[in-house]
């Protein structure tokens, strides 16, 4: 998914800092700015990583994550060098220790409770994605207005009338909530999400959110990867 497809409305890594971590791992403090494309290359060498490691790997170079991330090797010490020292120059890096450090800047090493709004066709799937559970988020409530689903269960999880929103947003201690409606009541709900206290909104619905500051959202518009892919397509063939 291309980074034209997901539009940051918070930036949650804070204002620019030149300071440099002193320690083998020392993770950027809040004052740090770091890009959202780094990150996003981040997540691309913990996946590199992780095969490497199931193929035997012990240790990786730059290059093989360049290459496997579509990066440059020069990109890829900058992006690491960013939170520490984890490498040995003419070794590589250590895979194993390299995939928990990177699992601990990504915020994976603890389960993250999220709430599903919209218990249709993409919510369906992205319910039963494995790599949800993988990852540590946990889907703990899913909300609906279809009369006809309230109190049917996908697994565990019952599916609830989405008056009962802000109540079990409070009683499940859910941070993260996924958005799968259409356009008209998506603001609506994000509004009421966030005044619940939750921080991080993942919007599949058709329609731009403006939240407050403090509320991290991601839109994920399908619509758009198709153009995208279209306008790619027509171009090819006008060549």
């Amino acid at each position: 998914m291309g980074c034209e497809s997901i539009h940051k409305r918070v930036d949650p890594f804070g204002p620019t800092s030149r300071s440099q971590p002193a320690d083998p791992f020392d993770v950027p403090s809040p004052d740090r700015k770091i890009s959202e494309s780094t990150v996003r290359r981040l997540s691309e060498y913990l996946r590199s990583l992780e095969a490497l490691q199931r193929s035997g790997a012990e240790m990786a170079s730059s290059g093989e994550l360049a290459r496997r991330a579509g990066t440059t090797a020069a990109q890829v010490r900058k992006d690491l060098s960013a939170f520490g020292s984890f490498g040995k120059r003419g070794l590589g890096y250590p895979v194993a220790p390299l995939i928990g450090n990177l699992e601990e800047i990504l915020g994976l090493t603890r389960e993250w409770r999220v709430a599903l709004l919209g218990a249709g066709r993409i919510g369906a799937a992205l319910h039963a994605y494995p790599f949800f559970r993988e990852r540590g988020f946990r889907i703990v409530a899913i909300f609906d207005d279809d009369r006809d689903k309230i109190g049917l269960r996908w697994g565990d999880t019952p599916i609830r009338h989405i008056d009962e929103l802000e109540a079990v947003l409070a009683r499940e201690a859910v941070e993260i909530v996924i958005l799968t409606v259409p356009a008209a009541p998506a603001p609506t709900l994000a509004d009421r999400v966030a005044k619940a206290g939750v921080g991080a909104i993942l919007n599949f619905a058709p329609a731009r959110l403006e939240m407050p500051s403090h509320v991290a959202v991601n839109e994920v518009n399908l619509a758009m990867e198709l153009e995208l892919l279209s306008f790619a397509l027509t171009r090819g063939e006008s060549r």
